[in-house]
């Protein structure tokens, strides 16, 4: 009945995964690869977990 006041899980999970992007674009701009490939990894985990989510929804 209120799904509309509910917040999409995707969007927010893509809202952090730009967010761990540009930190990663600095990051890599500065030189500190080890870093970079951290948040990398990190995106990488996000980009599966927003697909799991998406695949639950339909």
């Amino acid at each position: 009945m209120f799904s509309f006041l509910k917040k999409d899980p995707v969007k927010a999970l893509e809202d952090k995964r730009k967010k761990l992007l540009e930190e990663a674009m600095h990051v890599q701009r500065s030189g500190d690869l080890k870093l970079y490939a951290v948040k990398m990894e990190a995106i990488d985990k996000l980009e599966k977990e927003i697909e799991a989510v998406q695949s639950r929804k339909g």
